[in-house]
């Protein structure tokens, strides 16, 4: 006797989590499906970070440094306006991409110095600062009040600003290095175009991601919700979520259906 087969049925997935209480995971795919459906626009955000990591690996000491921080600054700034605009549909003046300009470079200062001690606290400080350029962007607001903004956005859920960040950096930074050498296999010669290419496909998510973070974090304030109160939610989402796509997924039969012997 074969094994028994269930007959396959065509069945929806649960609608996802809403904004204020969308898990980690979730922002990840959302990013990568914000990537996929806009994939030629999405891909030029990479152009910032990757003339970063070139000029990088191409200087040394202290040039280096001023490098990374100064125009690395700069462009990393640039693709995070550039990002807010294309996820979020906006239209803006100069004056506001200035703005932006101005708060994300004064906010991006501090994280290579911390991240040369450990990658860790340089994440946290752009989980607690770094909504500041979209805040500015899409809220019209200034330097000032874009930061206070960005901390109080990133207060409601702490957790989850710097749990995503941290994901979409180590998923970048993972998928980035799978790339390079990929590519940086074919030969020598091809070392500097391989890390180029490598940073210039895979940053865009995580530009992306932090714009989806943004709306995440307004949606957690504008809720008023404890984390206890989300996690009951998210709870409360599976719990209702329609039987037969929860059996499906756990490969049962559907209630009243017998399996088939082959």
């Amino acid at each position: 006797m074969g094994r028994p087969r269930y007959p396959q049925h065509a069945v929806p997935p649960p609608p996802p989590l809403p904004p204020e209480t969308r898990t980690v995971g979730q922002v990840v795919g959302e990013s990568v499906k914000f990537y996929r459906d806009n994939f030629v626009p999405s891909l030029s955000l990479g152009l910032g970070p990757a003339l970063t990591g070139i000029g990088v690996a191409a200087l040394h000491g202290w040039v280096q440094f001023f490098y990374l921080v100064a125009v690395g600054g700069l462009l990393m700034t640039a693709a995070f306006i550039a990002a807010t605009v294309l996820v979020r549909d906006l239209d803006v003046d100069r004056r506001r991409v200035l703005v932006a300009l101005v708060a994300g470079f004064l906010v991006y200062i501090p994280a290579p110095i911390l991240i040369q001690i450990w990658l860790l606290p340089g994440v946290a400080w752009l989980a607690l600062v770094g909504l500041a350029v979209p805040a500015i962007l899409v809220e019209r607001l200034g330097v000032g009040a874009g930061v206070r903004r960005a901390v109080r956005l990133a207060r409601a859920d702490f957790v989850h600003v710097l749990g995503s960040l941290a994901t979409l950096v180590i998923l970048s930074f993972l998928f980035s290095w799978v790339l390079y050498f990929l590519l940086r296999s074919q030969g020598e010669a091809v070392r500097n175009v391989a890390a180029f290419f490598s940073l210039l496909v895979i940053s865009p998510l995580l530009f992306i991601g932090s714009v989806i973070l943004y709306g995440d974090q307004c949606a957690r304030v504008a809720s008023g919700f404890t984390r206890a109160q989300r996690i009951s939610a998210r709870r409360e989402h599976l719990r209702t979520a329609p039987r037969a796509v929860v059996a499906t997924r756990l490969g049962r039969a559907p209630r009243g259906r017998r399996p088939k012997a082959e």
